[in-house]
């Protein structure tokens, strides 16, 4: 009898989580500050990395800055610092009604950076360590640091397959257990998962890139999951897939031409300004375009054969290769020119 009353709950939970769905598509949530909090975001010297430091900067975050560059994450700080000077000048004559943006001084803020190689987890936790020291304890985790090597499987050095692997997903474990305990003893945090498309439905010519994002995906699910049956609630997860994103990342990636102009790469910009809105609601989980969620539902009901047909019509079988092919042609101009 038990069970019974357990399955009517559940029904009715699973209808309420509808319900509530569908009003956050009607009404937008208020989104929550982050203001002098601590926010760490890895990969941040160039990309969405750079993008997502100066959203975080514009709502008064303290940032701490990981890249592999050292020149370009300093490039990002400094655009950051630029961020705090203006609103330091303006907060020297307040407007009305900006009570809570100016209950903390811009002149508190900072920016720190650290020349850290997430793919090594000694490189990792000894940044860590030193954040922890020298600014305090993270309380929002962006883990967007991603490689892609660009070359077919039976091309790949096994090098760059390991690499690829270790800084799209085993980054994620070691940051992770770098900063989650403090998170949970405090019940306070935001981790955040910037995956891709691609870790949800693949497609030729990248094996090691799907398989590293599908899994960072399926880290970041299975540690929700964790969370949710430790009761840690206030620890809050967001999954950020966007489609091809116009970073250069992947330069030449072509679809069907006729199907191009209503399926255009995301603009960085419009991709992180969707991502940061996710975050500061505590949405689970964000892809972009929309359409990525309809992608991904026909992928899991369909037969793998009709999924051929789907992309063959879409020219997303092969939409990889023109841009393995400009790798490869790189390639062989770098050591033509170095005489290798």
């Amino acid at each position: 009898m038990n069970i019974l009353l357990e399955l009517f709950v559940v029904t009715f939970r699973v209808l309420w989580a509808f319900v509530l769905a569908a009003a956050k598509w009607l009404v937008r949530p208020k989104e929550k500050s982050v203001a002098g909090q601590v926010c760490l975001i890895t990969g941040a010297g160039s990309g969405l990395g750079r993008l997502f430091a100066l959203e975080f900067a514009r709502r008064r975050a303290l940032l701490v800055l990981l890249d592999i560059n050292t020149q370009s994450n300093e490039e990002t700080a400094g655009m950051v610092r630029h961020i705090y000077r203006e609103m330091a000048e303006a907060a020297v004559t307040p407007r009305a009604g900006d009570g809570e943006k100016d209950a903390l001084p811009p002149c508190n803020l900072q920016v720190y950076t650290y020349t850290c190689d997430v793919s090594k987890r000694e490189n990792v936790y000894s940044t860590a360590e030193r954040v922890r020291k020298e600014v305090g304890e993270v309380s929002v985790l962006v883990n967007n640091a991603g490689v892609v090597s660009g070359h077919h499987l039976l091309e790949c050095p096994d090098e760059l397959i390991e690499r690829t692997m270790m800084v799209n997903c085993h980054a994620h474990f070691w940051t992770a257990k770098a900063f989650l305990p403090k998170m949970l003893e405090m019940n306070h945090g935001h981790i955040v998962t910037v995956a891709s498309s691609l870790g949800l439905f693949s497609t030729a010519g990248v094996e090691d890139y799907c398989a590293s994002k599908f899994g960072a995906v399926g880290f970041h699910e299975s540690l929700s999951h964790e969370l949710k049956a430790a009761e840690k609630d206030g620890i809050k997860t967001t999954l950020v897939c966007p489609y091809l994103v116009d970073t250069g990342m992947f330069r030449g990636c072509r679809i069907r031409k006729e199907i191009e102009p209503f399926l255009p790469p995301l603009k960085p910009e419009y991709c992180v300004k969707q991502a940061m809105r996710a975050i500061l609601t505590d949405q689970p989980m964000i892809c972009t375009p929309r359409l990525m969620y309809m992608v991904t539902f026909m992928k899991s009901i369909l037969p793998f054969e009709a999924v051929v047909c789907m992309y063959r019509f879409l020219g997303a079988d092969k939409c990889m290769y023109p841009f393995i092919a400009q790798r490869k042609q790189a390639t062989n101009n770098n050591e033509a020119k170095n005489g290798i």
